[in-house]
């Protein structure tokens, strides 16, 4: 007469790390046991039992964030320490002042990228996500924009970072002349780098205005309030004013704003599936955001 089969709670061995790995394989090995009592019914819990051993690989993703203090850069650290990733933030600023439980979670690094210690920051890493832009004269704009992004390409690849992330902008239909200023010459050339370096797992988000509650000296400035209508009205009219989207200059007006945890949600999405690089558009970047949030 054949027996039914009861299966008597899992039984877990110490985990072991096995060495010698890259600093970017970042896997842990753990051996469980799990215990099998085969018993007709009615048979004491003393019968036979056999023990499986089950050897699985975890991996555990360590991303650095440049700029992690910033409107972008803390959307995407607090996304990614609730998906359980550990979070290294590199800004000039450092620890924001802010209480909020994720900022416990975050490693802050004080630090300008130009002079920093990479050693401090890179090894280990599994991902770079760099959320440096901004705005100032041209020769500022192309510093911080493109030349601070090219050195941190250069880093992550040097230390073995097997993927980086670039937040860049929107590809706007601008005229010529205003796409040679140095913001956009130097986003430009930080997505050229990225690609080089990074072809099979290099990733360039291209959003256009970034909408959130967003804080500049203590104060909060509640952009949501203007970016979360317009993108719906610009998402209801789309189909009356594609059209219009060949126009000089019209997708200003018409590109629709992206809320700022979408962003955060699709860098997160880039950090953990390695099927995930290129470059994407708005509307990508929503939908990556939707798989990461479900």
């Amino acid at each position: 007469m054949l027996s039914l089969s009861s299966i008597s709670p899992l039984k877990i061995s110490p985990c072991r790390t096995h060495f010698p790995l890259p600093s970017h394989h970042r896997y842990s090995f753990c051996r469980f046991g799990v215990r099998c009592s085969y018993a007709e019914a009615g048979v004491k819990g003393d019968s036979k039992s056999a023990t499986i051993d089950v050897e699985a690989d975890v991996k555990s993703e360590r991303v650095v964030v440049l700029g992690g203090n910033g409107f972008v850069g803390s959307a995407i650290c607090k996304a990614a320490v609730s998906k359980g990733i550990e979070v290294t933030s590199l800004s000039r600023s450092g620890r924001p002042s802010q209480s909020s439980s994720w900022v416990d979670q975050v490693n802050w690094v004080t630090g300008d990228v130009f002079y920093v210690n990479w050693d401090e920051v890179l090894v280990g890493a599994t991902a770079v996500v760099s959320t440096l832009g901004g705005f100032g004269s041209e020769e500022q704009m192309k510093r911080i924009n493109g030349e601070a992004n090219v050195l941190a390409v250069g880093a992550a690849k040097d230390y073995g970072v097997p993927k980086f992330i670039l937040i860049s902008v929107h590809d706007y239909n601008l005229p010529q002349f205003l796409l040679e200023s140095g913001y956009f010459t130097g986003k430009r050339k930080a997505e050229s780098e990225v690609l080089a370096k990074y072809p099979n797992s290099g990733v360039v988000l291209r959003p256009g205005f970034i909408y959130g509650k967003r804080r500049v000296n203590g104060f909060e400035i509640p952009l949501d309030l203007i970016g979360e209508p317009l993108e719906r009205i610009l998402r209801a009219t789309e189909n009356f004013t594609r059209p219009l989207s060949s126009l000089p200059a019209s997708d200003l007006i018409l590109a629709p704003p992206v809320s700022v945890d979408d962003v955060a949600l699709a860098a997160v999405n880039a950090i953990t599936d390695d099927d995930f690089f290129g470059i994407f558009t708005i509307e990508q970047i929503k939908e990556a955001a939707a798989k990461v949030s479900v």
